[in-house]
């Protein structure tokens, strides 16, 4: 079970992630009336901080877990000659 919630979980990261890379290229950010009625909008920095921020958040927190799997897997011995 816990490990399908990871999975769960890594895939809404993973799509969070896309959305935040996405967002910058999908409104005009030019043009303050493409993000106005946006969630986070009227401001720039608001409709970025909402629908970039849980992406940047969800990139911090896989690459934390990926680092402490990593690291926790056991290291490989190294052969010896004549083994």
């Amino acid at each position: 079970m816990k490990k399908t919630f990871a999975g769960v979980g890594v895939l809404l990261g993973l799509y969070l992630i896309a959305r935040a890379i996405a967002e910058p290229f999908v409104i005009d950010m030019t043009d303050p009336a493409s993000y106005r009625l946006d969630w986070g909008g009227p401001s720039l920095a608001g409709v970025l901080a909402v629908h970039c921020g849980p992406g940047v958040v969800s990139a911090a927190l896989i690459g934390r877990g990926v680092r402490s799997w990593w690291r926790g897997r056991p290291a490989t011995r190294p052969a010896r000659y004549g083994e």
